[in-house]
């Protein structure tokens, strides 16, 4: 919380005066009404010896005027819990801008995260942006709940899994308690059908449509890749391949969601030529050399949201 908050003051000042130099470039073309607030996936974080999980996003969107906040939350347990922990950050970044709502954008497992928020404190929330989200659950997590053993009798996958989100935990200074096995459990297809029922907000009732693009006052918004192998040189790439052997063959997928299943409110995209490391721009930016760069992806939603007046 501590290394968060000071991640907030910083990004707050650096907002302020890159804001400044760029009048005479192009004033405000990222520059929401509402602070944005990231929110990590699966095994993610802020940032840990100065690599940050959203490779030189906070950085592009605050070059033009944008209010950004990085957030954590446990790398690995269930939607509702990280939620749970990801509200008192938002009510503290409220009270530092003196914001009324906050733009929140959610990667993996981080847009059911945030829709939660969304759900139980639509007060909180101007709107919510979910990338290569888990909205319907993934056949990944189908395969690896099968192994996983239970709550009483964690397989040896679920304990070296608990111990890495551990790690990420206390290096990245969160502190929160990490279960893996809530977590996948959330994502099989079964227990993402029981949160939709009760989280509904933007939730496509047709199988690869758009949901709703307003619920209870807040905004819904989502993209995806729908590509495995993007760059040779890019060690992700060949994790992507590894997890999208569980998908039947042809469903499009970035990897770790099918492409359909990641819709949410208004679809941007669903077929961007990226995997699911390639959407937050890792691994350190390396992406496919002749597709859309995902600082640019999130610089034009970003100036999506200021016209649309969040």
């Amino acid at each position: 919380m501590k290394k968060y908050l000071l991640t907030a003051v910083v990004a707050a000042t650096m907002s302020a005066e890159v804001s400044a130099m760029s009048e005479t470039v192009e004033t405000g073309y990222t520059e929401t009404k509402y602070p944005i607030v990231l929110a990590h996936g699966l095994f993610g974080f802020d940032e840990i010896l100065g690599v940050d999980y959203w490779n030189r996003v906070p950085e592009t969107l605050q070059e033009d005027g944008a209010d950004v906040y990085l957030t954590q939350v446990a790398a690995a347990n269930s939607p509702e819990i990280r939620g749970e922990q990801l509200i008192p950050q938002i009510e503290e970044i409220l009270a530092i801008t003196g914001a009324e709502k906050v733009n929140l954008i959610g990667h993996s497992h981080g847009g059911p995260t945030t829709r939660y928020v969304a759900s139980v404190r639509p007060d909180l929330v101007a709107s919510v942006t979910s990338i290569g989200g888990v909205n319907k659950g993934t056949p990944v997590a189908e395969g690896v709940n099968g192994i996983s053993g239970s709550p009483e009798n964690p397989s040896l996958v679920t304990n070296l899994g608990n111990a890495l989100a551990t790690v990420i935990d206390f290096v990245s200074g969160g502190g929160y308690e990490q279960d893996l096995a809530a977590s996948v459990g959330s994502m099989t297809f079964a227990e993402a059908e029981r949160f939709n029922e009760q989280h509904p907000g933007g939730v496509p009732e047709t199988t690869c449509g758009e949901g709703e693009y307003e619920y209870q006052g807040v905004r819904y918004y989502s993209w995806t890749g729908s590509q495995v192998l993007t760059n040779a040189l890019d060690p992700f790439d060949y994790v992507s391949a590894a997890a999208s052997l569980f998908f039947p063959a042809g469903e499009a997928n970035d990897g770790l969601v099918g492409a359909c299943s990641t819709n949410l409110g208004m679809v941007i995209r669903n077929d961007f030529k990226m995997n699911h490391f390639d959407e937050v721009n890792q691994l350190l930016g390396l992406h496919g050399l002749n597709e859309t760069d995902p600082l640019t992806v999130f610089r034009t939603h970003a100036h999506r949201l200021k016209r649309h007046g969040l």
